[in-house]
C-alpha cells in the first residue's frame, strides 16, 4: 500500500477522503502555534485576516461584543468561513494575500486597517499597503514554531501547507523519492528547492491538496484494466 504523510493533523471529514482511496495515511503537526497575550485595538472598523489562527485570536477578545460592527478582509475559504460562522461581515475575500492587498488598494484607499498576523507572515500584503499609502496598524498575535519529528521510513507522497512546514520536516528527515503536494505556489517554490517531484493544488485548500495526492497515487483497478486491455488490443 502506498502511504501519504500529512504535515498537519487533518479533520475527520478530510480523513474520509482517504478511506476509499487505497492509500495509507500518516499525520502529524509540523508546526506548533503559540498565542501571545497581546491586546487587539477594537476601536477600528476594518480588520485584515490572512489565517485561521489570527481569526481565533481575534474571536477570543471580541466574544462579548457586537461583531457585526467589524468589517473583515480575509484570505482563503476556511478563514472566511470561520469569520462568517462567528457573525463577522466579509468586506473582501481573496485566495492570496497579494490579491487581497490589490483589492484594498483599488477600493479602500482612504480607509484605515488593523492587520492581524503571526510572526511568519509574508511581506506582500503589508508592502503593497505601505507602498500605496494605505493606513494600517499591524498586530502580531501568535508565533509559529517548527515542530520536528523523525520518521524512520519513506513516504510515497508528502502533503505540505507552508514553507515553514517543509523546513520543519527537513530538520529530521529527507525528501527521498517522495512526491510533494503543496497547497500553493509559495509552498511549492520552497518544495522545488528539494525535489523535482512537486504538484501544486488547483485551489489553495487542504481538500484540494488531498484530492491531488489521491488522484496521483491511488490505484484504480478499473483504469488499470482499461489500460491493460488497450495494450493487448494493440498487439498483432
Amino acid at each position: 500500500m502506498k502511504t501519504v504523510l500529512s504535515t498537519k493533523i487533518l479533520t475527520p471529514s478530510q480523513k474520509e477522503l482517504f478511506l476509499n482511496s487505497g492509500l495509507g495515511l500518516v499525520e502529524y503537526d509540523a508546526l506548533k502555534i503559540e498565542f501571545l497575550e497581546v491586546k487587539i485595538p477594537l476601536d477600528y472598523v476594518n480588520y485584515i485576516f490572512t489565517s485561521k489562527n489570527a481569526v481565533n485570536a481575534f474571536l477570543r477578545q471580541v466574544e462579548h461584543l457586537d461583531k457585526s460592527k467589524f468589517n473583515a478582509f480575509c484570505v482563503g475559504e476556511k478563514t472566511t468561513s470561520l469569520l462568517v460562522e462567528n457573525g463577522l461581515k466579509i468586506a473582501e475575500m481573496a485566495e492570496y494575500a497579494s490579491a487581497l492587498a490589490k483589492n484594498i488598494v483599488e477600493r479602500y484607499q482612504n480607509e484605515t486597517f488593523v492587520f492581524l498576523c503571526g510572526n511568519k507572515r509574508r511581506d506582500e500584503l503589508p508592502d503593497m499597503l505601505t507602498k500605496n499609502n494605505v493606513q494600517y496598524k499591524e498586530v502580531e498575535l501568535y508565533h509559529t514554531h517548527l515542530n520536528p519529528k523523525a520518521f524512520q521510513r519513506d513516504f510515497d507522497g508528502i502533503l505540505f501547507f507552508s514553507p515553514s512546514g517543509i523546513r520543519s520536516y527537513l530538520l529530521e528527515n529527507s525528501i527521498g523519492n517522495s512526491t510533494l503536494f503543496c497547497i500553493g505556489e509559495t509552498t511549492a517554490a520552497e518544495a522545488q528547492k528539494h525535489s523535482n517531484h512537486t504538484i501544486v493544488a488547483n485551489k489553495p485548500t487542504v481538500e484540494n491538496v488531498l484530492a491531488q495526492a489521491i488522484k496521483e497515487l491511488s490505484f484504480h483497478p478499473d483504469a488499470e484494466r482499461s489500460r491493460s486491455t488497450m495494450r493487448n488490443q494493440k498487439k498483432p
